[in-house]
This record gives structure tokens, sequence and C-alpha cells, in this order.
């Protein structure tokens, strides 16, 4: 992909490391003190590192802020014939924590982020403090949204993800309430330029696993029997009531599973919920961490 534009790098000055993966070279943010308390902020799609800009940006004084662009995504390597599963995914955060040797993790997720960050933390426990959710699922659902459903369609799915880059493009506008500066969607779609690096984007929505016989279906059930594992782990829910994709029954569902979490539920936010109101998302994070 070609540079970050100047403007997307006057919000984006880091120029973060690279690290060996399964599926090529993973790019990751890592500021801060290096015996710090960890922050580890994981994203979906079809974000990258670029969406917890806010985080990096108050927290990598006190704390060490890693921040990785899952492969695929970002500045990360895109290559075109990796599976781009759940479970490689999940591995590849796995390395991450271990090869940098992370401990004390504060644990902040979004949307895939879920997923993949529980996935891993289920692996690695003995390294988390702490789980920061937003808006995300980590089990599974027999609810998909309409039009996320019809870029799993054969052939239209292509031709509408990667070639009119339609789904990043859509959540510019589409995942929050207060509309996003012009600087700030060309930052959020900078790194899916063509039909070539958008392949994550159309991937993930693909993995998906909505049935029993679908490849991922497995790993997410065991993610999800597996939560019960952290259930006495501090935890922090912010939730924008406005998604249309993670809706508030998801957070119900968190809820339910860590009846002890502190949550936080806005209406006038939906589910870019640090491009709708990171002020609000720092000052709880700030409360919790001096509490926990």
């Amino acid at each position: 992909m070609a540079p970050l534009p100047e403007r997307v790098r006057d919000l984006y000055p880091w120029q973060g490391r690279f690290l060996d993966v399964d599926g090529g070279r993973l790019h990751l943010l890592d500021e801060g003190p290096r015996e710090a308390p960890v922050m580890l902020c994981v994203h979906g799609n079809p974000t990258w590192s670029f969406y917890w800009r806010a985080l990096v940006e108050a927290y990598s004084k006190t704390h060490r802020v890693v921040v990785p662009d899952h492969i695929g995504c970002g500045l990360s390597d895109k290559p075109q014939g990796w599976p781009y599963r759940l479970g490689g995914h999940v591995d590849n955060l796995v390395r991450v924590i271990e090869e940098l040797d992370l401990k004390d993790i504060t644990l902040v997720v979004h949307d895939w982020g879920g997923a993949i960050g529980f996935g891993a933390a289920e692996r690695v426990p003995d390294r988390i403090a702490r789980l920061v959710v937003t808006n995300t699922a980590a089990f599974r659902s027999p609810d998909i949204p309409p039009s996320i459903a019809s870029c799993r369609i054969p052939g239209f799915g292509s031709l509408a993800v990667r070639g009119f880059n339609g789904f990043a493009w859509a959540a510019t506008w589409r995942t929050t309430v207060r509309k996003l500066p012009p600087e700030v969607k060309q930052g959020l779609l900078a790194p899916y330029d063509s039909w070539d690096n958008r392949i994550a984007t159309l991937r993930f929505v693909e993995d998906i696993p909505m049935k029993p016989d679908h490849p991922s279906y497995a790993t997410l059930k065991s993610i999800e029997d597996g939560l019960g594992a952290l259930a006495e782990l501090p935890m922090l829910i912010l939730w924008g009531e406005q998604d249309w994709c993670f809706t508030p029954a998801f957070r119900a569902i968190w809820q339910r599973r860590f009846p002890k979490a502190e949550v936080h539920a806005w209406e006038d936010v939906a589910h870019y919920v640090m491009e709708d109101a990171p002020e609000r998302v720092i000052e709880r994070l700030d409360g919790f961490l001096a509490r926990t």
C-alpha cells in the first residue's frame, strides 16, 4: 500500500514495529515504558490500530500500549492465500503477547477483537489483569444483519467489498452517531486502497460462523465455553446502544456472563465507540484502572 497521507500521519504519528507471525509480518504499535502495566487494544473489521489512537495518546505515558494490526489489516502484510480464520488470528495474538512478554495486561477489545482477544486471553490467563469490552462478542449468535449477510453472497460479496470497498466505506458513516471528519474517514480507509488490500475485510465477513459446519464454528464455541475461566477478572463494559450490529442484546449477554462487570451504556453512541465518545471512554477507563 502507499504511504499514509500526511493528514492521517498527523493523527497517527507512531512508526510501530513488525513481528513475524503466521501469514507474514504483523505491524503493531508498542508505545510507553517497557516495564509499565500493559494496555493491549485489539481491533475488529474493517478498522485497524488507527481506531485506538486516542488510547495510545492518553495512556502511553503510564502504560505500555500495544496495538496490533491483524494480518490483512492496517499496516500488516496482506497475503492473498492465507486462510484468514479466527483460530489463526488468535494464534497470532498469542504470539504477540508471548514474544513481547506482555504481563499485567488490560485487554481492550472491539468488534472481531472480542473473539480474538478473549481467545488469546484464555490461552495465557496468567498474563491478563483486566478486561474492557466495547461493542463486541466472543460467543455464538443466531443474528446477522442483512447488510453484512449480503456481503457473504458468492460473487456479490467480492465485488462489493473488494471491488468497491463497500464494507469499509459504509462503515465510515453507518457506525457513528456524530459525523466523522474527512481526515478520520481517510485514516480508517487508508490501508484498504485496492482489491488485494481489502482481502481481510471480506474474509472476516465470510468467517462469521453461523452454522456448525463452518470452519470457525468450533473455534468460537471453544472460546465461548472458556469465558467462565475469566469471570473473576475485573471487567469494564462500555457500550454504544445505537449499534445496529452488536446491539444492546449483545451487551446483555456479556452482563449475564460477567455479572460483576462495571457497565456504562450510552444512548448517543453507536458501533465505533472510540470515534463517537473517546473522552467518555478515557474517563471511565481512568476510574476503572484506579479502582482495580
